[in-house]
């Protein structure tokens, strides 16, 4: 029986950079940090509220292929790729302390019928929603 999601792969272009984003602006903590043969880096991060759920950021290559490998790294450079929703408690206030630290916002908070949304990328290119959720209806998206 499955009970729940325990990994999820973001792709990036260099994990150190991206271990410096995720743990330094977004306050997440490393999990795993290990070289496996041949220069195969798994690195793992998570949110600390959250010790069931882990971010693999991985560089594209084995166990895709080639093609597919280059397929990622040409949408990461054009910030193409979604990567992760993430719940915040405030989002004007997580904005003013995200930019702060340099975070680039794609989108700045913005009323929605589910609450207040904005957009970050990361530094690989992925796009990370933030929404402030409230309580809605289908009719609010009238």
């Amino acid at each position: 029986m499955i009970t729940n999601i325990s990994l999820v792969t973001i792709y990036c272009l260099d994990q150190e950079k991206a271990r410096d984003f995720y743990v330094n602006a977004l306050g997440f903590e490393v999990r795993t940090d290990v070289t496996m043969g041949e220069g195969f880096r798994w690195l793992e991060v998570g949110h600390p509220s959250q010790p069931e759920l882990t971010i693999t950021l991985m560089v594209p290559g084995p166990p895709l292929d080639a093609e597919a490998a280059d397929f990622y790294r040409r949408q990461l450079g054009k910030g193409q790729l979604g990567g992760l929703g993430l719940k915040v408690d405030d989002c004007r206030k997580t904005f003013e302390e995200l930019s702060a630290k340099g975070v680039e916002f794609v989108q700045e908070p913005s009323d929605r019928p589910y609450g207040v949304e904005a957009v970050i990328r990361d530094v690989s290119g992925n796009w990370l929603v933030l929404v402030e959720t409230k309580a809605f209806s289908p009719s609010d998206f009238g």
